[in-house]
């Protein structure tokens, strides 16, 4: 059973202990992304979290990575919309050691001038990196555009014109508003002394300086129906149609899950088994869900060759459509919903996955969200809740799409 305490500045920590393992997973989480960014610093969040490995007042890169080698551990760090994450996963006996790193990163990284440009030469490559995956190229392209200027649409990583200007002190700004105890979550979990750990945290972590938790934009994300395009010499075409659907806190959030299950999201789904196994016009097709705190969407992915575009992308339409019809089968529901519980459950089944699962719900939903409240939202799902989803957030002729590829050889306008 997860423990939630709070230091002596407000930062909340979660503890989970797990007796029966040998090791812990230790992560900050802090509500900083790029949507709480704007047009003069996108892409910050991420640039900070690169430099935070870039060595501190008692430690260099290199001293970082040699002493999580020394004892066997990993180290790492992500930056989504609406947060950053760092973590760490070692043995038991090591997990102090792992704390110790990581507040020193946090509480004494150096940010210099000569570590920041040679960390930005790093994230130009990134940047082109996702230029050359179409893969994530039409969802970035999907999402900028939908949102338009709204800070949800912003890329992660930002654009080249952008990150090769930010600044040490625009960094040490961005720090100072939300690298604060009101804007940060911990979260532990595994083998441990909760009192031991937690006396550990308050000594690293209660001198980060208290502040409030930080707020999006004033403006809501707004849906707006776009075709976007991006020429490429690749052999496939790639292909992202997207619906506007719902945030994670919406109470269809369960429906969705198993929508995405029973549409495209395993190989037994519909869209896999018509279009790629029973007429083999696609070598890859799946759906997912983007769902963030005010704004979300519902894609599904392809790709093919690109003469079989326009028959692949009336075949997606014509089973959203069906499902939007007849809904789901009883059997069907069923065996998805075992499905979903057995992710769910495999999915929470290691100290790392705990660790994130309770940092994530306590700086998302401000609670911890047991796995039996996830087992029985998705048991509580019914068929009409299914037909309600798909009627609701299913609007075709509202679709966006994106598309990746050799763009003379279909006709664009037999896709819209």
């Amino acid at each position: 059973m997860a423990n939630i305490n709070a230091l002596s500045n407000g930062i909340t920590v979660v503890t989970e202990v797990l007796p029966y393992l040998k090791s812990a997973s230790f992560g900050v989480w802090v509500r900083a992304g790029s949507a709480y960014e704007n047009d003069d610093n996108n892409g910050i969040a991420h640039i900070i979290e690169h430099m935070l490995f870039k060595g501190t007042t008692n430690r260099s890169a290199k001293q970082i990575a040699d002493e999580m080698a020394r004892i066997g551990g990993n180290i790492n760090a992500y930056t989504s919309k609406e947060c950053t994450s760092y973590y760490a996963t070692c043995l038991s006996s090591h997990l102090p050691i792992a704390i110790d790193i990581l507040s020193d990163m946090l509480l004494n990284s150096l940010i210099d001038e000569k570590a920041l440009k040679k960390e930005k030469r790093v994230i130009l490559e990134e940047i082109d990196m996702y230029e050359d995956s179409p893969e994530d190229l039409v969802h970035d392209m999907l999402q900028q555009n939908i949102w338009q200027r709204h800070p949800l649409g912003y890329i992660i990583s930002g654009t080249k014109k952008v990150v090769r200007k930010v600044s040490v002190q625009q960094i040490r700004d961005f720090m100072d508003t939300f690298y604060v105890s009101g804007n940060i979550v911990i979260s532990v979990a595994g083998n441990f002394d909760e009192n031991e750990i937690l006396k550990l945290i308050e000594e690293r972590f209660g001198r980060i300086k208290e502040g409030k938790p930080a707020q999006f934009s004033q403006e809501k994300p707004r849906y707006k129906r776009v075709i976007c395009k991006k020429s490429k010499d690749i052999e496939q075409l790639h292909c992202n149609i997207a619906f506007d659907s719902i945030s994670y806190l919406a109470e269809e959030r369960y429906a969705l899950s198993v929508v995405n299950s029973i549409l495209g999201g395993s190989i037994n789904s519909r869209l896999f088994q018509k279009i790629r196994e029973n007429s083999g016009l696609a070598y890859s097709i799946y759906s997912y869900g983007s769902s963030y705190r005010e704004a979300g969407l519902f894609h599904i992915y392809a790709a093919m060759n690109p003469v079989q575009a326009p028959v692949v992308v009336k075949k997606i339409f014509q089973i959203v459509s069906d499902m939007k019809k007849k809904g789901v089968t009883a059997d069907e529901l069923a065996m998805t919903k075992e499905q979903i519980k057995t992710e769910i459950i495999l999915g929470n089944e290691s100290a790392k996955s705990i660790m994130s699962a309770n940092g994530k719900s306590m700086l998302y939903r401000g609670r911890i969200v047991p796995i039996e409240e996830l087992i029985d939202g998705i048991d509580r799902v019914t068929q009409k809740d299914i037909l309600d989803y798909a009627n609701n957030y299913f609007d075709i002729k509202n679709a966006s799409i994106s598309i990746v590829g050799r763009l003379e050889e279909i006709d664009l306008n037999s896709l819209a």
